[in-house]
């Protein structure tokens, strides 16, 4: 499959609850979560080397449409529903369109 459409979110997790936040992040990758979907090509959840509390999301999916069907499930609701209740501030996000890449965990 091929993503078509993608974004990258940094989520700043309140004082020293950055290792939840990430953790809880990596179950979107459980099976019958989000990151699990067939439409989902593209799942990576980072930590800043600087900030303990700073964690970046990037998402690629095959068109914005699935990934708009997606995260209006349950799943994905109750993920974000538990996420915001650890966030200091509002994510910050930026689209895109993916050209091409590599990925090798």
């Amino acid at each position: 499959m091929i993503a078509n459409y993608g974004f990258n979110a940094t989520l700043t997790a309140k004082p020293g609850m950055g290792d939840q936040l990430a953790d809880l992040l990596l179950t979107g990758l459980s099976e019958g979560n989000p990151g699990a979907s067939e439409y989902c090509v593209v799942y990576l959840v980072c930590r800043s080397a600087s900030n303990p509390d700073l964690v970046h999301v990037t998402e690629g999916w095959t068109s914005e449409e699935d990934h708009h069907q997606i995260f209006a499930g349950d799943a994905a609701r109750a993920i974000v529903k538990r996420i915001d209740g650890m966030l200091a501030k509002e994510p910050e996000y930026a689209d895109y369109v993916p050209l091409h890449g590599k990925a090798a965990f």
